[in-house]
C-alpha cells in the first residue's frame, strides 16, 4: 500500500499477534451513505471482526463502524454484515483456502482508495501461545540490539 492516494483509516494489529498471515487481498465494500461518512472520520473499529462465505458472496461480522452523528433516521446498526466486493474466482480461491484446517478471512485493514472504501483482507492461520511468546522474544531482542547499538554509537 505505497501509493500516494491512500489513507487508512484502521488497523487490526490484534490481528498480526493472533495469526499467521499467509495471503491478502483488497476488497470493496457495500456501505451505506451515512456508514461512508462515519468511515472518513476514521470511527471504524476492527477488533474481533472476521469474514466468512455465505452463498457464493463474502460478509464481513463484527466490524463496527459507529453511527453518523448527524445521520439521524439513516444510520444503521453498527454491526451489522457487510457485504465484500469480490469477482467469483476470487472467492471461490479463497474459500478454497480457507476450508483447510485452521484457516480463516481476517479484516487487516480498512483505507480509502482514490474515494473508495477499501478492506484488505488476509487468509491467516492460528497462533499458538508457543509462537506468540517466540515473536514477543524476537521483538525484545531485537530492541535490545538497537538499544545497544545506539548508546554505543553516542561514544
Amino acid at each position: 500500500m505505497a501509493d500516494k492516494n491512500i489513507k487508512i483509516i484502521a488497523q487490526n494489529k490484534k490481528a498480526r499477534h493472533e495469526y499467521f498471515i499467509e495471503e491478502t487481498i483488497e476488497a470493496g465494500i457495500e456501505l451505506s451513505g451515512t456508514e461512508v461518512k462515519s468511515v472518513r472520520q476514521g470511527k471504524v473499529n476492527l477488533v474481533d471482526s472476521y469474514a466468512s462465505i455465505k452463498n457464493g458472496e463474502i460478509f464481513v461480522k463484527q466490524m463496527n463502524i459507529s453511527p453518523f452523528e448527524q445521520g439521524n433516521i439513516f444510520n444503521r446498526d453498527p454491526l451489522r454484515d457487510r457485504k465484500l466486493l469480490l469477482h467469483k474466482k476470487e472467492i471461490l480461491k479463497l474459500n478454497s483456502q480457507i476450508q483447510q484446517d485452521g484457516y480463516s478471512l481476517i479484516p487487516i485493514s480498512v483505507y480509502l482508495k482514490g474515494s473508495l472504501v477499501k478492506v484488505s483482507l488476509a487468509v491467516a492461520k492460528g497462533k499458538k501461545l508457543y509462537d506468540k511468546r517466540a515473536d514477543i522474544a524476537k521483538k525484545d531482542a531485537r530492541r535490545n540490539i538497537e538499544r545497544t547499538l545506539k548508546n554505543y554509537n553516542k561514544y
